[in-house]
């Protein structure tokens, strides 16, 4: 997953993001269009979106608070990292949108969106699935619903990460961190999506890989004589 620098960005993206184009606010619809490009064909890029934020935060007028929402969900998928904060960092403030109704809407939009996100980044994968499927808040379809494969693109991070830690994890729990319905969806799901196994038992089984092989560490400390010597002479001279 690399959504700072994807390989489906196009040359002319390419172009507006390192050179003197991306200070110019016209710009801003062409990364738009980008945006809309990302939201339908599952990639994420994160610099061109970030360009985009920074010429909204020099030009007010031309916020478009679903566009900004988009980017912090993009930014969202690519936990954990910097990412979604990097994207906060370049918010401009709510104050500064000439519509009242606009500000609020975009303030109640980055707030449920960085509860979100801070679930993620903490691991705590069943209540981020429980508050997104919350059925007395639906602003959390709302905000994810223009992102294509939201719930599939959290899924297989979360199985990445999972695959970095552990060997072997039963269905049910799997169940909670994947937020799928039934156990027979998660079996499906490790076997076709992740490429695992399910054993006996209703065991996960997760292939060794470089994260979770269990290695032998060995620590070596290369003490000499001189070393010895050094300390021998202080402790003498302190109780001299």
């Amino acid at each position: 997953m690399n959504g700072e620098d994807p390989q489906e960005r196009p040359d002319y993206i390419r172009a507006v993001i390192n050179g003197l184009e991306r200070y110019n606010p016209e710009a801003a619809g062409t990364l738009e269009a980008y945006l809309q490009l990302q939201c339908e064909e599952k990639f994420c890029d994160c610099n061109a979106n970030r360009a985009l934020l920074k010429l909204y935060q020099l030009n007010p007028d031309r916020i478009k608070v679903e566009a900004v929402t988009n980017i912090l969900v993009k930014a969202m998928t690519q936990f954990p990292s910097p990412q979604f904060d990097l994207a906060m960092h370049l918010l401009a403030p709510a104050t500064s949108l000439p519509n009242a109704n606009s500000a609020s809407e975009l303030a109640e939009a980055v707030a449920k969106l960085r509860a979100l996100n801070a679930q993620l980044e903490g691991a705590q994968y069943s209540l981020f699935w429980a508050t997104l499927a919350n059925d007395s808040d639906d602003i959390y379809a709302d905000l994810t619903t223009d992102i294509a494969g939201f719930e599939d693109l959290i899924r297989l991070r979360i199985a990445q990460l999972i695959s970095q830690a552990f060997r072997e994890v039963q269905v049910s729990v799997l169940e909670n961190w994947l937020g799928l319905d039934d156990e027979e969806e998660v079996k499906k799901f490790a076997v076709e999506a992740c490429g695992w196994k399910v054993g006996e038992d209703d065991l996960v089984q997760i292939p060794k890989n470089a994260e979770n092989e269990a290695k032998k560490s060995e620590i070596r400390e290369d003490v000499t004589i001189d070393m010895f010597s050094r300390v021998i002479k202080k402790a003498w001279e302190e109780t001299a």
